[in-house]
């Protein structure tokens, strides 16, 4: 098996998304973003999966990737609908936090470059206050950086498709050379044959 095989890139593939899975995975956990951690933490499971199945030569496994791979395509696609303002959606709902909270991207307040001023409420001097949060002079805005973050995904995913395919239809080829006894030479060691 050469270096540059479908399986070889595909393992490739599932590594680099598996780091920029649990990249994401870090940040939604930062900004309390509930339904892109749950999406995120079956993403992850099902990468891990897939690379089980390419390393261990299961097909099924892979088809199951191929297929969770369309569905993570879709929802990268809603979140960038999310962040556009696509529709009824709106970046300043609490969809993402299934309305338990009022927090959002993490990206909103940490933005590269983003200065965050609070200013806290005359006469409220408790330390569980609420305080109005300013935020000035950020490079990116924080819908852009989460816009990024879901194309790279789509990216990823689409190249991991092709690359499963690529992996499953060379797996095919194998068994069935395997199976067909035209092709494959029999081996003899120590009296023994083997197909």
């Amino acid at each position: 098996m050469g270096c540059c095989s479908g399986r070889c890139t595909l393992i490739f593939l599932c590594t680099i998304q598996l780091l920029v899975a649990l990249e994401r995975q870090v940040f939604d956990f930062l900004g309390y973003q509930w339904a892109p951690i749950l999406a995120n933490f079956f993403h992850i499971i099902i990468v891990i999966l897939g690379l089980f199945g390419t390393i261990q030569y299961r097909p099924r496994y892979i088809v199951v990737y191929t297929v969770w791979m369309a569905l993570w395509v879709a929802w990268n696609v809603f979140i960038i609908c999310y962040y556009l303002d696509v529709g009824d959606l709106t970046k300043d709902s609490d969809l993402l936090t299934f309305n338990i909270s009022a927090h959002h991207s993490w990206w909103r307040e940490h933005g590269p470059g983003c200065v965050r001023r609070e200013m806290t409420q005359p006469g409220v001097g408790t330390v569980d206050s609420q305080s109005y949060i300013s935020v000035m002079g950020c490079l990116m805005e924080y819908q852009f950086i989460e816009i990024l973050h879901s194309g790279t995904q789509i990216l990823i995913a689409v190249y991991v498709n092709r690359a499963a395919a690529d992996a499953v239809i060379s797996h095919g080829n194998k068994m069935a050379a395997l199976t067909d006894t035209t092709t494959v030479p029999e081996c003899t060691a120590a009296g023994q044959t083997f197909l």
